[in-house]
C-alpha cells in the first residue's frame, strides 16, 4: 500500500498545523526540481510530499482524509473528485441529478438523453482551460520583505500556425457523419435506446480534415512566457499567487484556466522562524551574562543594542518586540526571541588561567546560589 499522506510528510497524525508545515517545507526544498536537476526519483517525492501537504494543509480535507483513510480518499479523487473526497451522499446527486442542475449530468441523462428524450449538449462547446501549478522557490529575505521579480514560465499557449484550431492551415473541419454532427449516436440495448458520445467525432460533432503538423491536432504548443511576480510581505512556504487566465487555454472558445504560483522559502543561516516571530540564538560571552551590559543582536532589519541584565543564565530568551516579521493576518510585526548562549573560554593564556582560579578560589556559597541549593537536594537524598 501506498504511503499515507502522514508517513510522507514524517509528521504523526496528531500533529500540528505549523508542524505539518514545518516539515513539508523542509521536504519541498530537498526534493525541489531546481535544486536536483535530472533526478526523476526526487522529481516524484517532490509531487508526492506538495499532494499531501495540499490535504493536510487544509482544514476540511485533512478532517475529511482523516475520516475516509487514504485509500478511500485517494481513490476518489483519482476518479473525478475534483482533488479531494467528497461525501458519500453526494452519490445521490450524481445518480439522480440532484444538486440544482449544476455541471455534472445525471445518469437519466446518459441514458435517456436528458430531461425527458432532449438532446444533450454537444461536447464540443466552449470548455475553460485547466489551472497550471508552478513552484518558485524564493529567499527568507525576499519572503520577509517582499519582492517583484521576472519568472520565466513553461505552458501549453495556442499554436500559432492554426491559431487554436488544430487544423493544418487550408485544410477544414468536416461534419461527423455518423453523428450528423450531433455529437452523440443512438443505441438500443432491449427496451432502452441508450444515447452515447459519438467515437468518430469524440463528442464534438466535426472530423478533422487535416491535422496541424505543429501541434499535432492539439491546438495547442508549449511556450515560455514571462510573468511578473509580485511576492508580498510576510508570506511563507505553502503560499499560492493566484494569476487569472494564465493558465491552459480553453478549447472551443472556452476562456483560460488560472496560473498557481506557490512559493517555497528557503531557511535562513542564523534566523529561524517561527509563524510572525524570529527565533535567533545568540552566543554571549560569560562575563557579559555575569556583569551585565550591551551587545550588537543582528534583526531582520538590521543591528539593534541589547542591554543584558547582570546576573543573566544561560539560555535564558530575551524578547525583541516589533522586530519579527510583517503579519499577514494582522497589522505590525511580531517579534524576535534572542536565546543566550553562553560561549566557554578556551585556548586560555597563563595570566587568564590564574585569573579564572583566584576568581573560583573566591567564590562564596551565595555566588552560585543554584550549585549550592542543587548540593544540598544531593546530601538530602544520599546522606
Amino acid at each position: 500500500m501506498a504511503k499515507d499522506y502522514y508517513e510522507l510528510l514524517g509528521v504523526s497524525k496528531s500533529a500540528s498545523a505549523d508542524e505539518i508545515k514545518k516539515s513539508y517545507r523542509k521536504a519541498a526544498l530537498k526534493y525541489h526540481p531546481d535544486r536536483n536537476p535530472d533526478d526523476a526519483a526526487a522529481e516524484s517525492n517532490f509531487k508526492e510530499v506538495s499532494q499531501a501537504y495540499e490535504v493536510l494543509g487544509d482544514t476540511e480535507k485533512r478532517q475529511m482524509y482523516d475520516r475516509v483513510g487514504h485509500d478511500a480518499y485517494v481513490n476518489r479523487s483519482s476518479s473525478g473528485g475534483g482533488g479531494g473526497y467528497s461525501d458519500p451522499f453526494d452519490l445521490f446527486s450524481s445518480v439522480f441529478g440532484g444538486g440544482g442542475g449544476g455541471g455534472g449530468g445525471s445518469i437519466f441523462e446518459e441514458f435517456f438523453g436528458g430531461g425527458g428524450g432532449g438532446r444533450r449538449q454537444r461536447q464540443g462547446g466552449p470548455r475553460q482551460g485547466a489551472d497550471l501549478r508552478y513552484d518558485l522557490v524564493i529567499a527568507f529575505e525576499e519572503a520577509v520583505f517582499g519582492i517583484e521579480k521576472e519568472e520565466e514560465i513553461t505552458k501549453p499557449s495556442p499554436c500559432g500556425k492554426c491559431t487554436g484550431s488544430g487544423v493544418e492551415p487550408g485544410s477544414s473541419k468536416l461534419h461527423c457523419g455518423r453523428c450528423n454532427g450531433s455529437g452523440q449516436v443512438t443505441v438500443s440495448q432491449g427496451f432502452f435506446s441508450l444515447r452515447q458520445t459519438c467515437q468518430t467525432c469524440g463528442g464534438t460533432g466535426e472530423i478533422v480534415e487535416q491535422k496541424c503538423r505543429k501541434c499535432s491536432g492539439g491546438g495547442q504548443v508549449n511556450k515560455t512566457k514571462k510573468i511578473r511576480v509580485k511576492i508580498p510581505p510576510g508570506v511563507d512556504t505553502g503560499a499560492r499567487l493566484r494569476y487569472s487566465r494564465e493558465g491552459v487555454p480553453g478549447t472551443g472558445g472556452g476562456p483560460p484556466g488560472d496560473l498557481y504560483i506557490v512559493l517555497h522559502v528557503e531557511e535562513h543561516e542564523i534566523f529561524k522562524r517561527d509563524g510572525d516571530d524570529v527565533v535567533l540564538e545568540m552566543p554571549i560571552d560569560y562575563a557579559t551574562l555575569a556583569l551585565g551590559g550591551k551587545v550588537e543582536v543582528p534583526t531582520i532589519s538590521g543591528t539593534e543594542e541589547l542591554n543584558i541584565p547582570a546576573g543573566t543564565a544561560n539560555g535564558k530568551v530575551i524578547t525583541m518586540s516589533g522586530k519579527g516579521i510583517p503579519s499577514r493576518r494582522r497589522k505590525g510585526r511580531g517579534d524576535q526571541h534572542v536565546v543566550l548562549s553562553i560561549e566557554i573560554p578556551r585556548k586560555l593564556n597563563r595570566a587568564q588561567r590564574e585569573a579564572l582560579e583566584t576568581f573560583h578560589d573566591s567564590c562564596e556559597s551565595k555566588t552560585h546560589p543554584v550549585h549550592e541549593k542543587f548540593m544540598k537536594r544531593l546530601k538530602d537524598l544520599f546522606p
